[in-house]
């Protein structure tokens, strides 16, 4: 048969090969495989002289390298007068890189293009799971996954895992699954599915990688997590709550009347940081997100943006402002880092039309002032406005406690009081610690110490305003030692 004929030997019984298949191969003279690791090719007619591009997988080093000159070799067997037939496991577009690419390429160079379907892995997978994959399935490849840094697929849908051909690969596939599922979450092993060496195994997910029977033709399903455990399973909920039928105050709510709310669960946020309470943070993390969900989904319904433009801008500004991650620029140090990041900054700006705006324009003016001082001064830093050590600051703190102290009306004071702050902040800076957070965590000790004078006064029946300063003293370094 002249041209490319793309075959599928379905999932590894020879008695699953389709009526149409073994017709064509019963009256073929040769036939290339991609990989004679497959339990159907024992059962080819005889006669048939065999090809396979086995070895390339040894000499390739990665499955990319090794796809591209399989798909490369059958075009230029294709263009023979007797064409070629290409063989794969299963069907040549389901879990098959070379099947589709071989298609799409034989159609530009006009190459005739003949396609003989095959019983994929996919239905004698279902059939041993008892599972009807309907209406919802992630098919995720285990080569994809094992090399990914989080589970990238909502996880209240069922999973199922192809290609677990190593131990290795469970490993790193259970690494990642890891992320997302407990290590007791149940999964099924499926091995051989469709052939008579055909295993099904019920365990834990940390249990995957030590499976004696993982190979070529082995698939991991692994069942829903639950109910609301996925992002696109919140986005639902929060456009119901603004539908006809959801609530009333959500469906009143807009930007202007979400903003203080936005803002307080903001403040629980680092307040629950400040804590170190991981359920603490759990609530106030999605509480948070929240207030982020449904101001997008305000957002889409007045044509304005969705949730995916959000998405979409943040993932492009990560990966535009980490090219020493993602692209080939060479950083080894922070301040690298952060100069680079300026620079980039410098050059967005002048593509946006924004070249006028200052370094520290992008600030926002409502941070708490303490967090926009460090900020201004963090920002100015990365350009090289920096004392060039620590003694130039505490320099500058003890200058502007004099300047305080020589302040002569209540104008100047305010003025070097704010001066001493800005110097006390870059200190804060200087020595890696948070000026908010140390300031808050303060006003935390005190609000506890001066509690403890107040239960000290009731418990003597006592009002604060009658006690003494030397009393109050007394119990505040008593409060202090405790």
């Amino acid at each position: 048969m002249p041209g490319i004929t793309l075959l599928g030997l379905g999932p590894g019984d020879p008695a699953k090969l389709t009526r149409e298949a073994w017709d064509v191969l019963s009256s073929a003279d040769e036939i290339w495989l991609r990989t004679t690791q497959h339990p159907t090719v024992a059962g080819l007619p005889a006669g048939l002289e065999l090809n396979s591009f086995d070895s390339l997988y040894e000499s390739g080093e990665t499955f990319e390298q090794v796809y591209a000159a399989i798909v490369e070799k059958v075009l230029e067997l294709g263009k023979r007068p007797q064409g070629v037939i290409y063989a794969v496991p299963g069907d040549p577009f389901v879990a098959e890189a070379t099947g589709p690419a071989v298609a799409q390429r034989a159609r530009t160079l006009g190459l005739p293009l003949h396609i003989v379907n095959g019983l994929s892995f996919l239905e004698p997978v279902f059939a041993a799971l008892g599972l009807d994959p309907y209406p919802r399935l992630s098919l995720v490849d285990a080569i994809e996954l094992s090399q990914a840094h989080v589970a990238a697929f909502p996880p209240d849908v069922p999973l199922l895992v192809a290609q677990i051909y190593s131990q290795i690969v469970a490993a790193e596939v259970k690494t990642t699954l890891n992320t997302v599922y407990p290590d007791q979450h149940p999964v099924r092993l499926v091995h051989a599915a469709g052939t008579k060496e055909e295993i099904v195994e019920d365990i834990p997910l940390y249990e995957v990688d030590r499976s004696k029977h993982l190979g070529l033709l082995t698939a991991l399903y692994v069942p829903p997590l639950g109910e609301g455990t996925s992002f696109e399973a919140f986005q639902e909920i929060v456009a119901h709550l603004r539908a006809p039928d959801g609530c009333p105050w959500d469906r009143e709510q807009t930007h202007a009347s979400l903003r203080p709310h936005l803002l307080e669960e903001a403040y629980e946020a680092l307040a629950a940081l400040d804590s170190g309470e991981p359920a603490e943070m759990v609530e106030e993390f999605g509480d948070l997100l929240l207030q982020i969900v449904l101001n997008a989904q305000i957002a889409s319904e007045e044509g304005d943006f969705t949730m995916a433009d959000v998405l979409k801008g943040i993932h492009d500004k990560i990966v535009r402002r980490h090219p020493h991650v993602f692209g080939e620029i060479q950083i080894d140090s922070v301040q690298g880092v952060l100069k680079n990041w300026e620079k980039l900054k410098e050059a967005e700006r002048a593509d946006n039309g924004n070249q006028d705006k200052g370094l520290l324009d992008g600030v926002p003016l409502a941070l708490p002032a303490l967090t926009q001082a460090q900020e201004y001064q963090d920002r100015a830093v990365r350009v090289g406005f920096d004392w060039p050590e620590i003694g130039g600051v505490l320099e500058k703190i003890v200058e502007e406690v004099e300047e305080v102290r020589r302040a002569s009306d209540e104008a100047e004071l305010a003025a070097e009081l704010g001066d001493l702050f800005f110097a006390l902040v870059n200190l804060s800076r200087w020595e890696k610690v948070d000026a908010e957070s140390a300031l808050r965590a303060a006003n935390g000790r005190f609000k506890q110490r001066f509690g403890y004078i107040e239960q000290a006064a009731k418990a003597r029946n006592v009002k604060l305003s009658d006690m003494t300063l030397e009393e109050m003293e007394s119990l505040w370094q008593e409060a202090k030692r405790k």
